[in-house]
């Protein structure tokens, strides 16, 4: 006997009592199938849902380009010692907005800002990097300092350059940092 064996005399027995209580046919343990099932016996046929039908999705947005596919003509001319100079602070108090979300101080005090440069048509190159080559920010922190910096008066357009020469340590952070996070 196997396992479901009762069911089998269940079945059975149904069906004789069925059988005999005169109903006059002969009646089956399944159910009938239901209407959507692409297997009915029943003379039915299956209806294909509309949503199967439509068109794929278009995700060319969700890859990015390759590199030799972006060109947006914003590239950053040579230095321009007195935009620099004049726009140098407000960029600065810019970043110092940016915070890494797993460290309560800004990039600006982490040391992560490397070089700012202005040119003559007031477009922005940040030199940057990271705390780690697997920071799980790195999307998130340059999109934001650029548009961060975007956004200060006398810009006319940003750009953010990650570097991994020289590697970001420790004590490229300020005093305020080190104090701040401990390490003195």
């Amino acid at each position: 006997m196997g396992m479901f064996s009762f069911l089998k005399d269940r079945t059975a027995s149904s069906e004789g009592s069925e059988g005999s209580s005169g109903s006059g046919g002969s009646t089956t343990a399944n159910p009938p199938n239901p209407p959507n099932d692409p297997n009915l016996s029943n003379g039915s046929t299956f209806v294909r849902p509309a949503a199967w039908d439509a068109p794929p999705l278009d995700t060319s947005s969700l890859t990015a380009p390759s590199p030799s596919e972006v060109d947006d003509g914003s590239a950053v001319g040579p230095l321009d010692a007195a935009n620099t100079a004049e726009l140098q602070q407000p960029i600065i108090d810019a970043i110092k907005t940016v915070y890494d979300p797993e460290i309560p101080v800004d990039i600006y005090e982490l040391g992560l800002i490397y070089d700012i440069i202005v040119d003559a048509n007031r477009q922005v190159l940040i030199n940057m990097t990271l705390t780690s080559p697997a920071c799980p920010s790195a999307q998130q922190i340059p999109s934001e300092v650029r548009w961060k910096v975007k956004a200060v008066p006398g810009v006319t357009d940003a750009r953010v350059e990650i570097a991994w020469e020289p590697m970001w340590t420790k004590d490229r952070m300020s005093e305020a940092a080190k104090l701040q996070l401990g390490f003195f």
